[in-house]
């Protein structure tokens, strides 16, 4: 269930740093919050889907490693980060 190519090129373009920034951690984590929010709705259905369940613990789990790692090296750009895409932490 991967974003429609629309969705994630809006979503580049919104937390890119500079005009060719692809891979930042802010731009993952966007995209990471994008699909688990899609994974959540798709399980709020499908109950029973424990595959798709595993996935997105794993998501989970690769966004907060990435906001560690955010959190460590730029405080500033980390609560920036976590108040423009509304994330508890």
């Amino acid at each position: 269930m991967a974003l429609a190519v629309e969705q994630k090129s809006q979503v580049i373009s919104k937390y890119r740093i500079h005009k060719s920034d692809s891979g930042s951690p802010e731009v993952q984590v966007a995209l990471l919050s994008q699909r688990i929010a899609q994974l959540t709705e798709h399980l709020k259905d499908h109950r029973q889907d424990h595959h798709s369940e595993r996935g997105l613990l794993s998501m989970v789990a690769r966004r907060r490693k990435l906001l560690n790692y955010l959190k460590d090296r730029s405080p500033e750009r980390y609560k920036a980060l976590i108040q423009s895409l509304g994330i508890r932490r």
